[in-house]
């Protein structure tokens, strides 16, 4: 847990809520957090399997997978392909595309185009939204409903990655999808105080109403659970993962993008789906430690 990404912090909270699940489960567990003596570390204490709790790159973007796939130690989640994949949101767009699965429209732009490139060259209409290829928990993310804010928003989505995510707005709402295993759970609905679902609404206890199940039509709500499923497969996940989507006004969902850690926090939403479902959070715990693997 912990490691080297800009969300280190929120995988330290998540990290210490599986330590307390796995200790109450009776597993001999041991909290590490990751820095660059890594491998050492995990010869010294003889680990046997490891549990991935790490956010963001380092940690979900196959590096760390990479590593003990190297080093044989078994590990829970995705694989080095899987991991790389989805934590890259233009490359994981990309496959969507191939699967035919729902993603908004997007163009790609790079960072040292900025200062080159005119706004009127982007032909996606306003607004859009512009992240960073490669951060999570909105890290770097602006909403564009102006021309003038364009430069603005790609400069900062800029600071994170060379390469920047311009994608179409879709103006329906937020749900999310845990897949647990090959299962999906049950559609939550996101409903941020503040109307945008940032840094702050998803880590401040009281700023976002989670609604379960979501307030979606049966036919969309399955359909949902069916693509975000199609997701997981389509980009070679495994263990758990949250799919996270948006609607467009006539209520059809649309993939954003295959979180491959979810958070386990006090506000996560993989847990909460999974407590609607009956799964204790120590049981979803206890699930994604058992499907712990080497994915060679």
């Amino acid at each position: 847990m912990g490691g080297l990404s800009r969300e280190r912090e929120i995988s330290m909270r998540t990290g210490k809520a599986i330590l307390k699940a796995l200790t109450e489960k009776g597993y001999h567990a041991l909290p590490i957090d990751v820095g660059q003596d890594i491998a050492e570390i995990l010869i010294k204490e003889k680990i046997e399997v490891a549990f991935i709790a790490l956010h963001g790159r380092f940690g979900e973007d196959g590096t760390v997978q990479g590593m003990l796939e190297l080093m044989r130690i078994p590990y829970t989640g995705s694989g080095v392909l899987a991991s790389a994949l989805a934590l890259h949101k233009i490359m994981a767009k990309k496959f969507f595309f191939c699967e035919h699965i729902p993603t908004p429209t997007y163009e790609v732009f790079h960072r040292d185009d900025i200062e080159k490139r005119l706004p009127q060259s982007i032909s996606l209409p306003l607004p859009v939204v512009v992240k960073p290829a490669r951060e999570g928990s909105t890290i770097g993310i602006s909403i564009v409903k102006k021309k003038e804010e364009l430069i603005p928003a790609l400069k900062e989505a800029g600071q994170y990655d060379e390469e920047i995510l311009i994608e179409e707005f879709m103006k329906g709402s937020e749900i999310t999808v845990g897949i647990l295993g090959d299962i999906p759970l049950p559609v939550i609905e996101i409903v941020p105080k503040s109307g945008f679902y940032d840094y702050h609404s998803k880590y401040t206890k009281g700023e976002t109403e989670y609604i379960i199940p979501a307030r979606v039509p049966r036919e969309k709500y399955l359909y949902a659970q069916e693509v975000s499923l199609r997701s997981f497969q389509a980009l070679g996940c495994s263990g758990c993962a949250r799919v996270d989507l948006m609607t467009d006004e006539e209520g059809n969902p649309f993939v954003i993008d295959v979180n491959t850690m979810p958070g386990m926090t006090e506000t996560s939403l993989l847990p909460k789906a999974a407590h609607y479902a009956g799964i204790s959070f120590e049981e979803v715990v206890e699930r994604i430690l058992l499907g712990a693997a080497l994915k060679m």
